[in-house]
């Protein structure tokens, strides 16, 4: 069994009366990516801003890399890395000295070697001497997840890594966040794509207005989800009318002239779902078979709208709190 990387149990934070996260408790296992998802506002940028050591808990028990976030603040910041929602680049910097900056500041020895394999590693060689205002917005990101690596950190949380990305940056960050597990490193995943945490995640965790409403492997969260179904297409409504009719229990859409057929998926079940519309002479222009994935999830436990102004106030909350931190 893998140690944990991170443990936190019965973490506690609030604004006044406002409860951003009210005693929630996971465990994040050592060379494993750990994905926390939630709406907007539900709280996840500030459990990041606690385990990172970037804000104080109102209660609870954090240990990240077997240090107190409280108490061992310096043996924290020492194992972990952070990539915020922003890339948090110099523009005024080529690539290489924004990485050279960080080798200076973590004091890493043969920083120019370090420096050299990271630029080698995220494909920014050629543009290595440019200043990184003039980089596309993966080249940002990859610079921004590159200048985390500077000191090899044990544990890294990124934060809505792959917002903005497109889908072909997206997938090179999944690659990249796929080698540092192999290599043993541990990720703490929040994203706003529930493909991203479906592709990456080994354990997934959903909050929603501060508490965790489930926690699982993506499969363990999708089987917790009823829905399985098989949906026709037909060319009429009388056609739709026979279907209706010679399958019980299915639900119909008369504009999209669809039915709804709860299933197992199966090919047992499909092929006898088939023979009973062939029985009745009755033929479906089309069908699919429709598993719940973690979009259904999502919706199913937290389906509601987070109201916008609570999420800009926690959002603005947590930011001052996050630069009061960093000033100190």
């Amino acid at each position: 069994m893998k140690s944990s990387a991170i443990a936190v149990s019965g973490l506690r934070k609030a604004y006044g009366d406002n409860v951003v996260l009210d005693g929630i408790d996971f465990e994040v296992p050592t060379g494993s990516v750990f994905s926390l998802l939630g709406p907007n506002g539900a709280g996840k940028t500030t459990t990041v801003h606690v385990l990172t050591t970037l804000m104080r808990a109102d209660a609870g028990a954090v240990r990240v890399a077997g240090h107190d976030v409280l108490t061992g603040i310096k043996e924290v910041r020492a194992v972990i890395g952070v990539t915020g929602q922003f890339a948090a680049v110099d523009d005024l910097l080529s690539g290489r000295e924004n990485l050279r900056l960080m080798a200076d500041l973590k004091r890493v020895r043969s920083g120019g070697q370090v420096v050299a394999r990271l630029l080698e590693r995220f494909d920014l060689t050629e543009s290595a001497d440019r200043m990184a205002a003039t980089y596309s917005g993966g080249m940002r990101r990859k610079l921004d997840l590159a200048m985390t690596l500077v000191g090899n950190p044990r544990i890294i949380f990124l934060d809505e890594p792959t917002t903005g990305l497109d889908p072909r940056s997206r997938r090179a960050m999944w690659g990249i966040v796929r080698e540092l597990v192999a290599d043993g490193t541990t990720i703490f995943l929040t994203t706003q794509y529930l493909d991203e945490a479906d592709q990456l995640a080994d354990r997934i965790a959903v909050l929603d207005r501060g508490r965790l409403v489930a926690q699982g492997t993506p499969d363990e969260l999708k089987r917790q989800v009823p829905g399985t179904h098989v949906r026709l297409r037909f060319a009429g409504l009388r056609e739709l009318d026979a279907a209706a009719g010679a399958l019980p229990g299915s639900t119909r859409d008369d504009q999209e002239l669809t039915l709804r057929v709860p299933s197992n998926g199966d090919s047992t079940s499909l092929r006898a779902l088939l023979d009973k519309l062939d029985q009745q002479a009755i033929t479906a222009q089309e069908f699919s078979v429709h598993t719940p994935d973690l979009d259904d999830v999502f919706f199913a436990l937290t389906g509601h709208a987070t109201h916008p102004t609570q999420a800009a106030t926690q959002d603005s909350r947590a930011a001052r709190a996050t630069t009061e931190a960093i000033a100190e």
